[in-house]
């Protein structure tokens, strides 16, 4: 087995002339020198060989030395006879290397190779290659010989400086980085330190692209430089009077890292980050172009330990996102109670068409009731999933991510199917009472992406539903402005007799003219405008109250009402709201003061006449 060790290692005192007491090779011996003579065989090899070389007996001691070895450490091979030669090229540096040089001397067969850094007297470093080879089975002793490296070392090096380095900004790349990184979240360095904390800026310019694009590579180069320039500034400012100061790396493209060791906490990656922001900021003079750009930059600080390169960079890219969504040209610090929202979005959305296919979805329905006498003239389906993690979800958490990937249009048609067969089986439960209808919730995207007019009439020909006991909700921002297939769908739909609602109404375009020639039969008044109302018997006085309100409400409900049109106003949730909201001809209300959303079972219990007299908001 032979040995290796790569980089600096401890390097030899070339004045060392002591034996190790420790080593059992380097016993004191009984015989003059002069007795032990190098085989005849090496004579001539001694003399003529280019290498550095040295007969080395069993007990590891130098037998005899060529020229070559001696001008490699500065002496005559005579003077080097008797030493103990692990101690000149320091062999004994590691285990490893100790071990397999032992077994050579023992009769091993297989050669020790390995890399030394030799020290001159002048002060000068030389790089060797160390070769320890058994001698013929008849020699007593082995052959070591010393490998002159350093110009290939040089190279290497210059090799290794250009494959880690940046050659736009000559800035660390990310293999450099990373090494740095994984390195600093290493135990046995992180412990050493005073604080064991680590810090990461992570930036990316803002409108970078832009000039690159317009103005060309050379001119976007330039840029790059300018900034590393100045991070690298703001990089040594921060660690004046400090250990060391933050690692400036281009980690790609427009892309750059500040990598803070041994951090003192938030406050140092505040400032760093705020003095990166204004040095990006101030305009760059290029060639006689003046550019300004600015960055974005994600702040991560936290315990070293427990810490992967992996998980920080997520960190930080995720931290970098929120800066450029929350506006650019700022410095966001790493939320983690924000990244757990996010992660569990992320979960969320991953989930969403397996659950409808595992009937993770259940409709609870609200109670829309006439504002004239209370009793229930219908419901809105409401859809909660029951998910298996994170129990059970609301439409504000999961319907926007239906809506971005998609699973709206599945989910949109179980919802959709589920609420008219639950309508029809109240209607032959109770048929010697008015039917109740049911509201459903219709996204834009189900008009885009699927034939809702066919899945609709599809749905009431299997349950029997009849079309006017159907309403269909839309928001007021999704129908105002509705052009081609939407205002299509819509108009084959209320052909059909399918009532048609906008929904949050008043709080999007309220294009009045417009809402003339749309086939709607019903505005639901948005809450914040219910809440607004003035009391006068309530004593609840949270919410200040809005004269302007109610001005609006019943302007609205009179301008309904000349279109042939019904009002359901939303939020209802005290008895002087409902009493001002009858006063001015609201016809219908939906809120706490009549119910929460129920199961199907509690709709049945509350269309009974004691229910709707006595305020179904009680139940």
């Amino acid at each position: 087995m032979s040995g290796t060790s790569e980089g600096p290692a401890p390097t030899a005192d070339l004045d060392r002339v002591a034996v190790t007491e420790s080593d059992a090779y380097a016993a004191p011996r009984t015989e003059p020198l002069t007795t032990r003579t190098e085989p005849p065989a090496y004579r001539s090899v001694f003399a003529a060989a280019p290498l550095a070389m040295a007969v080395v007996d069993r007990e590891g001691l130098v037998v005899s030395a060529n020229d070559g070895f001696g001008t490699l450490f500065g002496s005559s091979p005579d003077a080097l006879a008797g030493k103990v030669a692990a101690d000149l090229v320091d062999l004994s540096s590691d285990a490893r290397t100790w071990h397999a040089y032992r077994e050579v001397l023992r009769g091993r067969e297989a050669p020790l190779r390995c890399t030394r850094r030799l020290k001159h007297r002048d002060g000068q470093s030389v790089w060797v290659e160390v070769t320890v080879s058994p001698l013929s089975a008849q020699d007593e002793g082995v052959l070591m010989s010393l490998t002159d490296i350093s110009v290939h070392r040089e190279l290497q090096g210059r090799l290794r400086h250009l494959q880690m380095h940046d050659p736009v900004t000559r800035l660390p790349n990310r293999t450099l980085f990373f090494e740095r990184l994984t390195t600093a979240l290493e135990a046995e360095s992180y412990e050493k330190s005073g604080t064991g904390r680590i810090g990461l800026c992570y930036l990316d310019l803002d409108g970078f692209k832009a000039i690159n694009d317009t103005l060309g590579h050379r001119v976007g180069d330039g840029l790059l430089a300018a900034v590393a320039e100045r991070l690298t500034r703001c990089a040594d400012e921060a660690g004046y009077a400090r250990a060391s100061a933050p690692l400036v790396a281009r980690l790609g493209g427009d892309e750059f890292a500040l990598l803070v060791e041994d951090s003192t906490g938030t406050d140092q990656l505040a400032d760093l980050a705020e003095s990166v922001l204004e040095a990006v900021q101030a305009p760059f003079d290029l060639s006689g172009r003046r550019l300004s750009v600015s960055a974005s930059i994600g702040v991560v600080e936290r315990r070293a330990a427990g810490t992967t390169p992996t998980a920080l960079m997520q960190a930080a890219d995720t931290t970098l996102y929120w800066a450029k969504a929350d506006g650019k040209a700022r410095w966001t610090l790493f939320d983690p109670e924000r990244n757990a929202h996010r992660m569990t979005r992320q979960a969320l959305a991953s989930t969403l068409r397996p659950a409808i296919e595992r009937g993770e979805f259940v409709l609870e329905y609200q109670p829309l009731v006439g504002m004239e006498d209370g009793r229930l003239r219908g419901v809105e389906a409401l859809v909660r999933w029951n998910h298996p993690q994170f129990g059970v979800l609301t439409p504000n958490r999961f319907i926007g991510l239906a809506e971005e990937d998609g699973s709206i249009v599945p989910l949109g048609r179980w919802v959709l199917t589920t609420a008219c067969r639950q309508a029809r089986r109240w209607q032959l439960d109770h048929p010697d009472e008015p039917p109740l209808f049911v509201s459903v919730n219709v996204a834009v995207r189900q008009v885009w992406d699927s034939d809702l007019v066919a899945d609709v009439a599809e749905t009431l020909a299997e349950t029997g539903l009849a079309p006017h006991l159907l309403q269909l909700e839309l928001t007021e921002s999704a129908v105002m402005g509705s052009a081609g297939r939407p205002l299509q769908a819509l108009q084959a739909l209320s052909d059909m007799g399918v009532g048609i609602a906008i929904d949050d109404f008043g709080t999007g375009y309220s294009n009045l003219a417009y809402l003339s020639r749309l086939p709607v039969s019903v505005l639901k008044l948005d809450g914040s405008f219910v809440r607004g109302f003035q009391y006068e018997s309530d004593k609840d006085q949270s919410v200040p109250p809005n004269p302007a309100d109610e001005v609006v409400v019943e302007a609205m409900i009179q301008l309904a009402h000349r279109l042939g049109l019904t009002v359901t106003a939303e939020c209802v949730e005290t008895s002087a709201q409902a009493t001002r909201l009858r006063r001015i001809g609201c016809d219908t209300g939906q809120g706490w003061l009549y119910s929460r959303p129920v199961s199907p079972d509690r709709i049945a219990e509350l269309r009974t006449p004691q229910a709707s007299d006595s305020v179904i908001g009680n139940s």
